[in-house]
């Protein structure tokens, strides 16, 4: 999850334009790495709106040959959603049940291995709040933006597993739950 210094995910109106994605190749190889073994990716409807369509475009071009940007696109997604009656992308599944049932039965099926949340503020701060998250990598942007959404609304408590600093500025924290 993308964050800034002072705890934002996007700006009051859902804005990203504070991120930094001048990424250097270290935190580029260390998303790769990060994904290589996801086999299920989640999000909620209006990040999927542009997400999948992004990644669609970008692999469909002939002088793109990006391992993540095909990972995003061949890897199944589920879309969780209240409102979609019809899904309209290829490889997804639209998800209208209660939040910790089906993440508990997707974490169930036998041979999954990693699931990924790209999140919005909601879905990330549902996942949280329903402790449905087992590992959390929060990409810290060198930005301040004063004010915005979050995704941790009460208290939550975790143990930092590692830190990785970025030349570009970001530093990654990787927590878990604590017990």
């Amino acid at each position: 999850m993308q964050v800034s210094i002072d705890g934002y995910v996007a700006g009051p109106q859902g804005e990203m334009d504070w991120m930094q994605w001048n990424w250097d190749d270290g935190i580029k190889e260390f998303v790769q790495q990060l994904t290589e073994p996801v086999d299920t990716i989640v999000m909620g409807k209006n990040l999927a709106t542009g997400f999948i369509p992004h990644w669609t475009a970008a692999l469909e071009k002939p002088e793109t040959n990006d391992v993540f940007a095909r990972k995003m696109v061949e890897t199944p997604k589920i879309v969780f959603s209240k409102t979609i009656d019809n899904n309209p992308w290829n490889n997804t599944q639209l998800a209208k049940g209660a939040l910790k049932e089906e993440i508990s039965k997707l974490k169930n099926i036998e041979g999954k291995k990693d699931i990924i949340t790209y999140g919005g503020a909601s879905l990330a701060g549902a996942l949280i709040a329903e402790q449905l998250i087992d590992d959390l990598y929060l990409f810290v942007n060198p930005t301040a933006i004063g004010n915005g959404m979050r995704i941790f609304n009460g208290q939550t408590n975790w143990v930092l597993q590692e830190t990785f600093p970025f030349a570009c500025g970001i530093v990654v924290l990787h927590y878990s739950p604590k017990p």
